[in-house]
């Protein structure tokens, strides 16, 4: 009579926490990120009152006659399934679709997090303004060649998005022409004047760059000078001196050309298969053609240098002749003036790209992602965070979308995954095992009452 006593009372004391994890559950139903819990319950040691017997000549076994001592808490389990995702607008808040937790840190300890609450501090630290932690990933940095480069191999740092900020200018290194030439076009004669040349040209007109950043406008004619052949020349604005056209020779060499003028070849279907200084036999009729534009600029004793990219000899692409009206389209080119950064947006893999005023856009860093073999196993601290613990498994950091982590989804939270209809169930399941449990005190307090009153 005493153990029934002592398994309700057991019964109570664990119902109770049951009751403790539900009530908790539903008070953060609308916390952003937050895991549900369950509690999962198993009896506690039984008293043997007599042992088994095994099978003997004349008689069956004898089952084990054992006395349950009530229950205990089995495991208080976090439930990791995906909330939904709610659209908020605001650029800085990121939620996770998928596995993975976002990681902040306070300088000494990283905790990791579903909550992507995030917000700009003052020095354009990206934070969860709750409690200033810092969200962790990879700065960009600018390798040789000037671009910047994200090293997601790297050692996670503190994320700062540089919030008006500068961009360098950058002088303009190539330029690629994917336009088309008509091969309508009449063929001028060897002594075509200035004026039929200019009335019959097809003309380019790009705007470069030089290292300061300042814009010239570079033109690039073309006339039909031949069967599948074309002659092109070359100026810029503000030159000082001759604009010049160098066609590198064959195997790399490069023959140094004085004119502003260059032989284009291409094939009887359209396609561009050699170039050619003109008067000469220096050239290039395979691989990528290209010609080197040389000029100066006033107050820079340098000559400037830029790379017109044609295209591949042989195929359908950069410059091409076809049965077709002539265009000047698809003319890019590497160069801009300095620039403010205005903006940023992230993408699916955590990278946050700035938007320049001058057009500009690039990576400027990328917000990493933890993933758990057991994340069951984290330690919860408060404030939506969690800590490794020895049965979470150590954290695997890496861009997000790849290895396993969901994607990033800006402008978005995560909400909670409480579903208040499996939580009203439960209370309602714990209310009558707690009350199933009274009942059994109360019936054996009866019994022990009526035991004493055998005795007056």
């Amino acid at each position: 009579m005493m153990r029934s006593l002592f398994s309700g009372v057991s019964g109570l004391k664990n119902h109770q926490t049951r009751m403790d994890v539900i009530g908790n559950n539903i008070s953060n139903v609308n916390t952003y990120g937050f895991k549900t819990s369950r509690v999962t319950f198993q009896d506690m040691l039984s008293q043997t009152l007599s042992g088994a017997a095994k099978p003997e000549e004349n008689v069956g076994g004898v089952n084990p006659k054992q006395v349950g001592l009530g229950m205990t808490i089995a495991s208080i389990d976090r439930i990791f399934t995906q909330g939904s995702i709610q659209t908020t607008g605001n650029q800085t808040d990121l939620a996770i679709s998928g596995d993975g937790f976002f990681m902040v840190s306070n300088g000494d300890k990283n905790f990791f997090t579903r909550a992507g609450t995030f917000s700009l501090d003052r020095d354009g630290n990206l934070v969860n303004p709750a409690n200033g932690l810092k969200v962790q990933g990879w700065m960009a940095e600018r390798n040789e060649e000037g671009e910047m480069i994200l090293n997601s191999k790297g050692t996670p740092q503190d994320v700062v998005v540089p919030i008006y900020s500068k961009v360098e200018a950058k002088e303009t290194t190539v330029v690629k022409y994917k336009c088309n030439l008509d091969s309508k076009k009449p063929v001028l004669p060897e002594n075509a004047t200035p004026k039929m040349i200019a009335s019959a040209a097809v003309t380019t007109n790009i705007d470069v760059y030089d290292n300061l950043g300042n814009p010239h406008r570079m033109t690039l004619n073309l006339w039909h000078t031949g069967v599948n052949e074309w002659t092109a020349s070359a100026s810029m604005s503000d030159a000082n001196g001759p604009v010049t056209l160098d066609i590198p020779g064959m195997e790399g060499a490069n023959q140094e050309n004085s004119s502003s003028k260059m032989i284009l070849r291409f094939s009887p279907d359209g396609r561009l298969i050699a170039a050619n200084d003109e008067g000469t036999a220096d050239g290039i009729n395979q691989g990528n053609i290209f010609a080197n534009l040389n000029y100066r600029i006033d107050g820079d004793p340098n000559v400037r240098n830029i790379r017109l990219d044609l295209g591949k000899s042989g195929l359908v692409e950069g410059i091409t002749q076809f049965s077709s009206p002539s265009t000047t389209k698809a003319v890019e080119q590497d160069g801009y003036s300095m620039g403010y950064m205005e903006g940023f947006n992230i993408d699916n893999s955590g990278v946050i790209t700035g938007v320049y005023s001058n057009g500009v856009k690039q990576a400027i860093g990328q917000v990493a992602m933890a993933v758990f073999t057991n994340p069951g196993g984290l330690t919860a601290v408060g404030e939506n965070l969690f800590e490794v613990s020895n049965n979470s498994g150590l954290a695997n950091i890496g861009e997000a979308n790849q290895g396993g982590r969901g994607k990033i989804v800006a402008g978005a939270l995560e909400m909670s995954n409480v579903d208040l209809s499996d939580q009203f169930t439960d209370m309602i399941i714990t209310q009558r095992g707690f009350q199933a449990n009274s009942r059994t005190i109360t019936t054996s307090d009866q019994m022990l009452q009526e035991l004493i009153n055998l005795k007056r």
